[in-house]
């Protein structure tokens, strides 16, 4: 097994922040249930000697493992940063401990950075509330354009 192997098993072995965050600020979320992989990101802003920082992180996604385990590492490095500094955090920063991700496992610290991006407002479209967002669940269990009903002959 090699070293990232063992570092992506530690982080599943208990991802940190896992989970919708109900009183967060802002939610962004990246990815598309056409393919299966999403990721949800919270954040929740605290004041810190008259700077407005990352108190909490939390996310849910539906991926791969590595996804799963990058996204833990990287809401436990948020805490504390300002919106501008997460802001300007590329994927490869977003990976910690994990250190450089294969390259067949990228698209995991783009995924992870784009929900970030999205949750600070950074992500094209609009970020609704927190409050108002759709579970990440409920969003791949919705209907995908338009549904067409056909009658089965006897």
């Amino acid at each position: 097994m090699s070293d990232f192997e063992e570092k992506v098993r530690e982080a599943l072995s208990s991802p940190q922040n896992q989970g919708e965050m109900s009183d967060a600020d802002s939610v962004g979320t990246v990815g598309s249930p056409d393919c299966g992989d999403m990721l949800r990101m919270w954040l929740k802003f605290t004041e810190k000697d008259g700077h407005r920082v990352i108190d909490r992180a939390s996310f849910q996604s539906f991926g791969c493992q590595t996804a799963v385990a990058v996204a833990s590492m990287a809401t436990e490095l948020l805490k504390g940063k300002t919106p501008e500094e997460a802001a300007r955090l590329s994927a490869d920063e977003l990976t910690g401990d994990l250190g450089p991700l294969p390259p067949m496992k990228i698209h995991c610290g783009q995924l992870v950075e784009g929900a970030l991006r999205d949750a600070l407002g950074q992500g094209g479209g609009e970020t609704p509330p927190a409050s108002t967002a759709p579970t990440l669940s409920s969003q791949l269990q919705a209907p995908q354009g338009k549904v067409r009903i056909v009658p089965l002959e006897d």
